[in-house]
C-alpha cells in the first residue's frame, strides 16, 4: 500500500495568556488580520481562540487561550519564518524597532543571518534568511538570544 499523501500544513497554533494583547502584538509585528468569520466561541459565546492571517506565511495562525501552555512556551522557539536575505532582515529589524518590539541584533547563525523576538508570553520567533554564508563565519553561540539551542 501506498503512502498517503500530505497537502502542506493547514495552520500553526499557538497558546496565549491573554487573546487580546497577544492579538495586538501578531498585527503589530507581523501584519496578521484576523479572520473574525473563524473565531472560535464555548458555547457561552465566550472567546476562546481567533485565527489569523499572516501575509507570507503559507498557513493561518490560531492564537488559543491556554495559559499554562503559553507560560511552558516561554523562551522556546516553535518557529522560524523565512526571509530573502540579509537586506530583507535589516528591513525587518527597522520594522521591529519602529514597533517598540525588542529584538536580538542581526545574529550569524550555522548557515545564514537571524534575528529573534519574543511574542507576549516570552515565546521566541525567527526570523532566518534564505541567503546563506560559509564556513568563514562562526555562529554566534554566546547570544542569549539563542544559547541553549
Amino acid at each position: 500500500m501506498a503512502k498517503p499523501a500530505l497537502h502542506g500544513i493547514h495552520h500553526l497554533k499557538f497558546p496565549v495568556v491573554d487573546l487580546d494583547r497577544s492579538l495586538a502584538f501578531y498585527e503589530r509585528a507581523l501584519g496578521a488580520v484576523r479572520v473574525e468569520a473563524w473565531d472560535h466561541r464555548q458555547a457561552d459565546g465566550s472567546l476562546y481562540a481567533v485565527i489569523l492571517d499572516v501575509p507570507g506565511l503559507g498557513t493561518h495562525l490560531e492564537l488559543r487561550l491556554n495559559p499554562d501552555q503559553a507560560e511552558r512556551q516561554s523562551g522556546f522557539d516553535p518557529v522560524t519564518l523565512a526571509v530573502r536575505d540579509r537586506s530583507a532582515l535589516v528591513d525587518w529589524t527597522a520594522h521591529l524597532d519602529s514597533e517598540g518590539i525588542e529584538r536580538s541584533p542581526v545574529l550569524i547563525s550555522i548557515q545564514a543571518w537571524l534575528v529573534v523576538f519574543a511574542d507576549p508570553d516570552g515565546r521566541r520567533l525567527r526570523l532566518y534568511t534564505q541567503e546563506t554564508h560559509g564556513p568563514e563565519l562562526a555562529p554566534d553561540e554566546t547570544s542569549p538570544w539563542i544559547a541553549g539551542d
